[in-house]
């Protein structure tokens, strides 16, 4: 009885041992520090500029689109840089206009596919400077950095899509490509040691009044040029894609010169210059709502994740 009872205690402690020595290897297996990172994410993006104000009128949301593909480096106990790759869609009409804005509908418009690439810096509220499997599950984080993006807005004029940086609709040549500082917040979710969800907002200040092809106040200072091209026909759509307001065009559609002349290019365009300190003008800009999936690069991702090999060990998440 005893022999029994003495063997029975020693394959206790071996069958214990053996349990603890399988978790220890299994846990140890997703115990890395991996600090590179990959995401995609996308959502809706709402421009602000000379034809559309959320911050003073009330013009809803006219939302279009973004995509996106970000790399991430852990670098410091609550840090990491980031490199963002964007594709976006931004747009706006004047006729959606809050009447309060006096910007009387003048039938302008634009509509803007560009590519943005940036580099950020992220702040974390809780440490990512860790093994990926004690990540928090939840985790807030700021943003903040500096880019550039394209610039190529178009005009919807007669069914037809028509570039306006070409035509220097305002006499002003713009560049094609601008600075953006991008900035925001967000919130990570904790998927399994592997991958994180994750949703931010994201402004992109800029030092361009001309993401929308539209800065100056009035026509007054410019339109004789835009009056010349239309009659000697060297460029007409300068002031075909100008003035597009109704009390200001013929029967067939075509500027009605006479009235633009006698009135000094009366026809507001946009709401002024930030350069020349006008009152309420203020720089292009845009927001970003993206919804994200992030990927945590380690040995045996493909492994253990992709694969699931379950022969070689317990998954932990």
């Amino acid at each position: 009885m005893k022999r029994r009872m003495l063997r029975s205690f020693f394959l206790g402690i071996l069958f214990t041992i053996g349990i603890h020595d399988v978790n220890g290897q299994a846990i140890y297996r997703f115990r890395f520090e991996e600090p590179w990172s990959v995401a995609a994410h996308g959502g809706p993006t709402q421009y602000f500029g000379d034809l559309y104000s959320l911050w003073k009128y009330y013009e809803g949301v006219q939302p279009d689109y973004n995509a996106a593909l970000t790399g991430r480096y852990t670098f410091g106990t609550n840090l990491k840089a980031r490199m963002d790759l964007t594709y976006y869609q931004i747009s706006g009409q004047d006729t959606k206009a809050d009447p309060r804005s006096g910007r009387i509908p003048r039938d302008l418009n634009f509509r803007a596919r560009n590519y943005e690439a940036a580099l950020l810096v992220e702040y974390y509220y809780k440490p990512v400077k860790v093994y990926n499997i004690t990540r928090e599950f939840l985790n807030p984080y700021i943003f903040a950095g500096v880019g550039v993006s394209t610039n190529e807005p178009y005009a919807n004029y007669r069914g037809e899509w028509v570039p306006l940086k070409p035509l220097l609709t305002e006499n002003e040549a713009y560049p094609g490509v601008v600075m953006v500082f991008p900035m925001g917040l967000g919130l990570k979710y904790k998927v399994n040691v592997y991958m994180d969800f994750f949703i931010e907002g994201n402004y992109r200040f800029t030092v361009t009044d001309y993401l929308d092809d539209i800065s100056s106040f009035n026509m007054s200072g410019f339109y004789e040029d835009l009056v010349a091209d239309y009659i000697s026909g060297e460029n007409p759509d300068r002031l075909r894609l100008s003035v597009r307001q109704a009390r200001y065009l013929l029967e067939n559609g075509e500027p009605n010169v006479n009235l633009i002349q006698s009135s000094r290019g009366a026809p507001r365009r946009g709401s002024g210059d930030p350069r020349l300190d006008e009152p309420n003008a203020r720089y292009d800009g845009y927001f970003s709502l993206n919804f994200g999936v992030e990927i945590y690069f380690a040995q045996d991702i493909w492994e253990n994740w992709i694969f699931r090999n379950r022969g070689k060990g317990w998954r932990f998440w």
